[in-house]
């Protein structure tokens, strides 16, 4: 009997036991102490590997079964009825293992180092006037029912309103179970084509706007030196500005090494200002720091989908003909349904996409 895994799989799969493992000893015998920065990070990996243990353990009990059935059907000494019990549990065991391990394979198609983060979401309006800044509007509204249908936490930590009530920049805390997995997709130029309700004779405009999704940093994964920050305080001004400019609560935080900008003014409070400010520049400098990893490593994935860089252009909203394209591949959803707020057909098709692209990959030998 020979079972469906892949060799290389099986010795990722049992490496993630070891380490598993591992961690788990290093929890009960109290060798890393609780508190610390290495327990702080030990505890963020037991957490990711443990949504592979419980396939993993399954798998590993069913090759178990399956080596002692083996055994027996090999054994010429063994009468023929514990053969036959031998060969039906063998084939249940080879079953339940190739089972489990098509479960680890699907899990790790699609994770992602990060995939347990919460994320900094900034919407910007681009080319298109005052149309391209209530379109952003309408995506900061789409992304908000998506996070309420989730049960997400979606908190405004900074904007810049326009006179008639759209964007220009809007920057949101988006905290929950399962939401840099969902939202990673959305990096990248977002495209709108419609009549504006200003345009008179009834001409489609084509404007855009641009999304990055910033995944938070731990603590002890940015070691930000105050010495490197500028600070600024201001008067607040614009659209709902009136309500807190009497003193000077504003923030403009500068990161010296790398020009960096962050503004803060929705906060009456100076402090709150002070510390939205310093969440933004943290998840930006983290980007800026696994960009930077991401092109040392020789081995780095490119999918299909694209690398989620802002200036590539990801989706169409096309409001004439009611639909959605999403040009990474290039499949087209209703327009009504996700800008209510409903993604997840668009999450499940580019989830799809990318597990299909990386098992390509494997299959290619380029390895987990």
């Amino acid at each position: 009997m020979k079972t469906r895994e892949s060799h290389s799989l099986v010795e990722v799969v049992k490496g993630l036991l070891d380490r598993y493992r591992e961690i788990e000893t290093a929890f009960q015998d109290g060798s890393v102490p609780p508190g610390s920065d290495a327990y702080r990070k030990m505890t963020r990996e037991w957490r990711r590997l443990q949504k592979l243990a419980e396939p993993a353990l399954a798998w590993e009990r069913a090759s178990a079964r399956l080596e002692e059935a083996e055994a027996i059907l090999a054994d010429e000494e063994a009468d023929e009825e514990l053969k036959e019990l031998a060969q039906a549990d063998g084939e249940e065991a080879k079953e339940e293992a190739g089972t489990r391990l098509d479960e680890i394979r699907d899990a790790l198609l699609t994770e992602e180092p990060l995939s347990d983060r919460n994320v900094i979401l900034e919407i910007r309006a681009g080319t298109g006037g005052e149309e391209a800044s209530l379109f952003a509007l309408d995506l900061y509204k789409m992304y908000q029912r998506y996070a309420e249908a989730r049960r997400w936490r979606f908190e405004l930590l900074s904007a810049s309103e326009t006179d008639l009530g759209g964007f220009k920049e809007a920057v949101v805390s988006v905290e929950g179970d399962g939401v840099f997995d969902a939202l990673r997709f959305e990096s990248g130029g977002h495209r709108v084509q419609r009549v504006p309700e200003t345009e008179a004779g009834g001409r489609i405009h084509t404007s855009a706007c641009t999304v990055a999704v910033l995944p938070e940093p731990e603590e002890v994964e940015i070691d930000l030196d105050p010495e490197d920050l500028k600070i600024d305080t201001f008067r607040a001004s614009g659209p709902g500005g009136q309500k807190v400019n009497k003193t000077s609560s504003a923030v403009r935080m500068t990161h010296l090494p790398t020009g960096l900008v962050v503004s803060c003014q929705d906060e009456k409070s100076q402090h709150k200002n002070r510390s939205k400010a310093l969440k933004i520049m943290k998840s930006r400098l983290f980007e800026l720091e696994q960009k930077k990893k991401q092109q040392e490593r020789s081995d780095q994935r490119r999918t299909q989908i694209g690398s989620g860089d802002r200036s590539e252009r990801v989706r169409t909203y096309n409001f004439p003909q009611n639909r959605v394209t999403d040009h990474r591949i290039k499949k087209n959803f209703s327009l009504q349904t996700v800008i209510a707020g409903d993604l997840a057909d668009v999450v499940d098709a580019l989830t799809g996409a990318l597990r299909a692209e990386r098992l390509s990959q494997m299959e290619n030998g380029e390895g987990w």
